[in-house]
C-alpha cells in the first residue's frame, strides 16, 4: 500500500483547511440571495473549482516529487467520479420532497460541510486501522468490492429518503412542520422552536451522503493511507459537489452506464487494497491512475452515445411518492 510518508507541518494542515474554510465562505457569499443557479453560472463555478483541485496536484508536484502528485490525482480522480452518483442520489432527494429550486443551493452548501466533517473522521479513523491492523485491508477490499457489486446490480431500485433511519430518528426527537418556509431550517411555532421540511431535506442529504463518505474514503485509502493526501483529494473533490448538482442536474438520465464505471472503479479499488498485504504488493500509481481514467472515460462515452437523440429526458428521475406538504 502507498504510504508516502513525508512529513506535514501542522502550519501546513492549517494553512489548507482555512483555504478551503474562505472558499466555502466565499462560495456562501456569492450565493446569499438564494437565486435559482444556472446551467452557465454552475459551468463555471464547476471549472473554478476544477482548476483548483487541480491547481493543488501541481503545488504537490512542486513540494513533494511526482509520485505524491500522481496520487493526489488518482484519489480526486476517482472521488470526483463517484461524487457524480452522489448528485444522482441529490436529485432524487429533491424530487421525493419537491424542494424549490431557489432553496437546493442552500441544502447542498450545507451538505457539503458536513460531507467534509464526515470524511475527516473516516480518514483518520481508517488510515488508523490500516496501519494497525493489517487484516482491515481485506475487511475494507471486500467492502468495497461488494458496493461495486451493489451499485452495478441494483441502480434502479427506488430510493425512499423519508424511511432513511436517520432521517425518521430525527423528526421523531425534532419537531418538524411538514412545509417549507421561505430558505428557513427553523421556524417559531406556537411559542415553539420547530424544524421546517427544509431541515428534513437537509438530514435526509446529510444521512445519504454518510454512505458516499464511507465508500470514497475506502477508495482513495486503497491507492494511500496518506492522511494529508486523502483528506486534500476528498476536500477538493467535495468542494464542487453543489456546482456540479447544478451542472449535471439536467443530464443525468444521459449518463445511463456511468454506474458500472463506478461499480468497477469500487470493485478495482477493493482489488488493489487487498493486493496491498499479499506478495503482490501495491499497485504501480500510473497504473491505478490510466484504470481511472479509461473507466471513467468509457462510461461516461457509452453512455453518451447510447443516449443520443433521445427526447423527453429532463435530467430527474420520476418519484412516485412524496411527503404530504
Amino acid at each position: 500500500m502507498n504510504a508516502l510518508s513525508f512529513s506535514v507541518s501542522p502550519w501546513v494542515w492549517a494553512a489548507v483547511t482555512i483555504g478551503i474554510g474562505v472558499m466555502l465562505a466565499i462560495d456562501l457569499i456569492a450565493h446569499r440571495d438564494n437565486h435559482v443557479i444556472g446551467f452557465r453560472e454552475a459551468t463555471l463555478w464547476s471549472g473554478l473549482w476544477i482548476a483548483i483541485g487541480l491547481g493543488f496536484g501541481l503545488l504537490l508536484w512542486a513540494w513533494q516529487g511526482g509520485e505524491a502528485s500522481s496520487t493526489y490525482y488518482a484519489g480526486y480522480l476517482i472521488e470526483k467520479a463517484l461524487s457524480i452518483d452522489n448528485v444522482f442520489v441529490f436529485a432524487l432527494v429533491f424530487s421525493f420532497f419537491r424542494v424549490p429550486d431557489a432553496y437546493q443551493h442552500k441544502v447542498l452548501f450545507w451538505g457539503v460541510l458536513g460531507a467534509l466533517a464526515a470524511r475527516l473522521v473516516f480518514i483518520f479513523v481508517g488510515a488508523e486501522l490500516l496501519r494497525v491492523f493489517f487484516w482491515t485491508a481485506y475487511v475494507f477490499g471486500a467492502f468495497l468490492i461488494w458496493t461495486g457489486w451493489k451499485m452495478a446490480v441494483s441502480k434502479d431500485e427506488e430510493v425512499h429518503p423519508d424511511r432513511n433511519p436517520i432521517v425518521r430518528l430525527v423528526t421523531r426527537i425534532v419537531p418538524t412542520v411538514p412545509r417549507f418556509h421561505d430558505d428557513k431550517f427553523f421556524i417559531r411555532a406556537k411559542g415553539k422552536r420547530v424544524a421546517t421540511l427544509l431541515f428534513v431535506v437537509l438530514i435526509a442529504v446529510e444521512a445519504t451522503d454518510l454512505v458516499f463518505a464511507i465508500d470514497s474514503v475506502a477508495a482513495v485509502l486503497a491507492i494511500t493511507t496518506n492522511t494529508f493526501i486523502v483528506w486534500t483529494a476528498n476536500a477538493f473533490a467535495v468542494l464542487g459537489l453543489r456546482s456540479l448538482y447544478f451542472c449535471l442536474a439536467g443530464l443525468l438520465r444521459r449518463f445511463t452506464y456511468l454506474h458500472y464505471g463506478l461499480a468497477v472503479l469500487l470493485a478495482f479499488a477493493g482489488v488493489k487494497l487487498i493486493l496491498s498485504e499479499t506478495p503482490v504488493g501495491k499497485l504501480p500509481i500510473p497504473l491505478t491512475l490510466g484504470v481511472i481514467v479509461a473507466t471513467i472515460t468509457v462510461s461516461i462515452t457509452w453512455s453518451l452515445v447510447a443516449t443520443h437523440g433521445k427526447d423527453g429526458e429532463d435530467g430527474t428521475r420520476a418519484v412516485d411518492d412524496a411527503p404530504d406538504t
